[in-house]
């Protein structure tokens, strides 16, 4: 991301990724990170089967 956005990678942990964070645009999980629905939404595209799915293992592992 940081070479992507021409930034250094103290300013993504420090500044970026909070403010996605607390938008929710991307969530966090123990395998990293990701782009959440709404994320998809923001950009207007679909997400792909494969993020539906991690999406849905995150939500039942809160269950």
């Amino acid at each position: 991301m940081s070479a992507t956005l021409s930034e250094q990678k103290d300013m993504i942990e420090e500044v970026i990724e909070p403010y996605l964070l607390q938008r929710g645009l991307i969530q966090r999980s123990s395998r990293g990170r990701f782009v959440s629905a709404s994320g998809w939404r923001h950009l207007g595209l679909s997400p792909p089967k494969n993020a539906v799915e991690q999406i849905d293992l995150i939500d039942t592992s809160k269950n």
